[in-house]
């Protein structure tokens, strides 16, 4: 039986009458890139929000890594990973005293910390660069390395809030292959992202729409429920209803 890290039950988020997260129910299990699509104002980023322990539902139940949401947040944290579009790594420090600095705080103790930065390192090809400052690198080294620091830790879930947003494409397709690779080691991936050439890569999408969850299913069974080709087709079709702008 496949391990469930996320499980949500009629999870809501409700600011006065406005249901920003309208009762969604699904699961994730170990290892699976779950792409978690909306557009503008569906409600996804307040959801991801109250999974990855930074809000409170209003109503309903889900539990990340094991913990629940309501009130076992602070564990929730310890045990996932997060990277946004923006890029979240400190410029002014180096590759190396970056790396180092992440990991004390995801708790790595320091002889972990060496022996997997030196890892990192290498597998990135970044030797000569380590000692760079991180401001100084290309866009696209920098979200590949701000993934790497986002898993360093080994978490059980990453969540990336449209990581490769500005990134140009084959920098797009090597960042996925990282992104298979951390799904291969068991750590389960939840994205979000606007290009839909990338929901293809992931094992199942949901696509919110107002706050509701309309469909969730693999690629290729949504297209062929939704009688196209294209995954760009499937989102508006969905989405082409939507009445909210802002999320």
């Amino acid at each position: 039986m496949e391990e469930k890290v996320i499980v949500c039950k009629d999870l809501t988020k409700q600011f006065g009458d406005f249901y920003a997260v309208d009762k969604i129910s699904f699961d994730v299990s170990k290892g699976e890139i779950f792409g978690f699509l909306g557009a503008n104002g569906a409600g996804k980023t307040t959801a991801m929000r109250i999974l990855c322990g930074l809000s409170y539902p209003s109503s309903g139940e889900a539990t990340v890594a094991g913990f629940s949401v309501r009130n076992q947040q602070e564990s929730i944290k310890k045990n996932i990973g997060y990277m946004s579009q923006k890029f979240s790594l400190y410029e002014n420090l180096s590759i190396l005293e970056n790396i180092e600095f992440f990991g004390g705080v995801y708790g790595v103790s320091r002889k972990d910390i060496r022996e997997r930065s030196d890892k990192l390192i290498q597998d990135m090809g970044l030797q000569k660069e380590a000692k760079k400052m991180v401001g100084s690198l290309p866009l696209g080294w920098k979200q590949k390395l701000a993934f790497s620091v986002s898993i360093f830790h080994r978490p059980k879930i990453v969540f990336l809030d449209e990581p490769t947003g500005g990134v140009d494409p084959v920098t797009r397709r090597q960042f996925w292959d990282m992104i298979y690779d951390a799904s291969a080691s068991g750590i389960t991936i939840f994205v979000t992202t606007h290009y839909m050439d990338e929901a293809e890569y992931c094992n199942r999408i949901s696509v919110m729409v107002d706050g509701k969850m309309e469909a969730l299913d693999s690629p290729a069974n949504l297209k062929k429920r939704y009688a196209t080709d294209s995954m760009d087709e499937v989102f508006y079709k969905l989405a082409r209803g939507a009445r909210r702008s802002g999320d």
